[in-house]
Parts: C-alpha cells; sequence; structure tokens
C-alpha cells in the first residue's frame, strides 16, 4: 500500500509538473507572442509584446512566437528595361518589421512565407518604378528619390500582410553583361583613340621643338663664327700692324724673324723633303749672322 501511495504521489507530481510547465512560456527581448486558443486570438491578451514570463491554459491554448526586429529580404537579381530602353540588371533589398501581429499571422503565418511574398512586392515595384524612367537617373541623378517611390509602393501592398517597409535599397544597377562588354570595348577604343590623338599631338610638338632648337643652334653657330671670324680678323690686322711697327724700326730683325718662323714651318722633322741650292736666298741666315753675304776681300795693289 505504501509502495501504491508513493507511485500515486510521484504520478501526480508529474503531472502536475507538466501541466505547469504547460501553462507557462516565456517572451524574449527580440520576440513578441501571440497567445491563441484553438487557432484564435484570445482577446484582450492575444498579444505579449513584454518580456518575460507568462502563462497560458495548458492543452487549450498556443503560443506562436514572432519577431520584433528589423527583418532583411534579400530580392533576386532582375533586368529592368527603363524609359530609354536600355537594359538594367538590378540588384536590391529590403527592411521590413512587423506592426500587426496578428495579421500577419493570418495573412503568411511565417517569416519565410512573409519574405517570399516581400520580395515579389519588391521586384514588382522595382520593376514599376525604374520602368518609368531614364538609365542617368537610376544609376546617378535621381537614386535617392527612386528608391524613396519605391518603398512608398512596397508599403501601400506590404500592409495586408501586417508589415511596414523601414527601408529599400537599390545595392548595383549595372548593365548586363554582354552590354557591359560591349560598352567597356567601345570605352577602350575611345579611350586608345585619344591616346593616340595626344601621342601624334605630342610627336608634333617634338619635332616642332627639335627643328626650332636645330634652327637656334644654326643660328648660334653662324653669329659666334661670324665673331670668331671678326675678332680672328681683328687680332689679324693688329699682328700685322705691330708686324710694320717693329719693320719700321729694325728691319733686320724683322727679315730675321720672319726667316726663323719660315725654318720652323718648312724644316719640321718627319717625311720633308726639300731639294734647294745651299746658295739659295732661303738659306742666307746660314751663312751670317746678318743673312748678308760676306764682302770681298780688296784686291792688293801691285
Amino acid at each position: 500500500m505504501k509502495n501504491a501511495a508513493l507511485i500515486a504521489a510521484a504520478v501526480a507530481f508529474i503531472v502536475v509538473l507538466v501541466v505547469a510547465s504547460s501553462a507557462m512560456f516565456t517572451v524574449q527581448q527580440t520576440q513578441q507572442a501571440l497567445v491563441l486558443r484553438f487557432g484564435e486570438p484570445i482577446p484582450g491578451r492575444g498579444l505579449v509584446t513584454d518580456p518575460g514570463l507568462h502563462f497560458k491554459i495548458p492543452f487549450i491554448e498556443t503560443v506562436v512566437y514572432l519577431d520584433n526586429r528589423i527583418l532583411d529580404v534579400e530580392a533576386p537579381k532582375q533586368e529592368v528595361l527603363a524609359v530609354d530602353n536600355s537594359r538594367i540588371e538590378v540588384d536590391s533589398f529590403l527592411r521590413y518589421k512587423i506592426i500587426d501581429p496578428l495579421k500577419f499571422y493570418q495573412a503568411v503565418g511565417s517569416i519565410e512565407r512573409a519574405n517570399n511574398q516581400l520580395g515579389f512586392i519588391l521586384n514588382s515595384a522595382v520593376r514599376r518604378v525604374l520602368g518609368e524612367t531614364v538609365q542617368s537617373d537610376i544609376v546617378r541623378d535621381k537614386r535617392a528619390e527612386l528608391m524613396v517611390t519605391i518603398k512608398d509602393q512596397v508599403n501601400r501592398e506590404a500592409g495586408r500582410l501586417g508589415v511596414v517597409a523601414v527601408d529599400v535599397r537599390i545595392r548595383r544597377a549595372d548593365l548586363p553583361k554582354q552590354i557591359s562588354e560591349k560598352v567597356f570595348s567601345r570605352m577602350q577604343t575611345e579611350r586608345a583613340r585619344e591616346a593616340a590623338e595626344f601621342r601624334a599631338q605630342g610627336a608634333e610638338m617634338a619635332q616642332k621643338i627639335t627643328a626650332k632648337a636645330d634652327r637656334d643652334v644654326v643660328v648660334l653657330r653662324g653669329e659666334a663664327q661670324r665673331q670668331a671670324d671678326q675678332i680672328r680678323g681683328e687680332g689679324e690686322g693688329e699682328r700685322n700692324r705691330i708686324f710694320a711697327e717693329v719693320y719700321g724700326q729694325d728691319p733686320d730683325f724683322f727679315a730675321f724673324y720672319r726667316s726663323m718662323q719660315a725654318y720652323l714651318a718648312g724644316l719640321k722633322p718627319g717625311d720633308t723633303r726639300i731639294v734647294m741650292s745651299p746658295d739659295s736666298e732661303f738659306f742666307r741666315f746660314f751663312g751670317t749672322a746678318t743673312g748678308q753675304a760676306p764682302k770681298a776681300a780688296p784686291a792688293a795693289k801691285p
């Protein structure tokens, strides 16, 4: 009997423990909870937003946890045809938050299904908005305004899901690969043409500078040669004047000096060969220091 009583008490304790544990649930800081009774929300306490420990009727009421943080939706990359018939590949994403948990649960039931529907809504809004503008506005000029317009259109359709779009961004807006390759090829060709033009202009300028430098060199050399010839002529004239003065002062010394200069220039060592008579006027200083022939001795008187 004692054993049966102990077993019954243990079973009762386990049942109470199970019932108590099923009657309690915990809401985290990042969560909000829906308390449902037979699948329907309970009026007055169906939504729990305060974190902590809460209670429910076990086996009758169930709890659905939803995230109260800002969630992300990555839209698949899509190709958009702009109003100027330019094709653009757009990569976008969406950040949203659940503002009506009951409507959210009734509309989609889970975050995964909500992400799928919001991805389709985002792609439709992107295609609709970007299809009404030109490529330059999408890529550069009005990108921020277009993202605001896309967010407004997403919010109009996402309201039925119990969520609100916090932010919509166009991560990238590029040309398709085939068109990008053609554009890059055209840009390379254009840059090569500009480079060739710049090189041709540089070569032309180099030729002009070289020709001017050569012309300046010829002019400078001509001017220098003229000045040198002028100075040389003046020097020779001054030398001739000095020689003339010297000749006038001492003709014998001048004749001797000129003969020595002629000997120095004409009798250089090497292969010089001169065939002349020893009695020639050229060698007159070889006989006497004065360069004059010796006077004949006076004849003896008979």
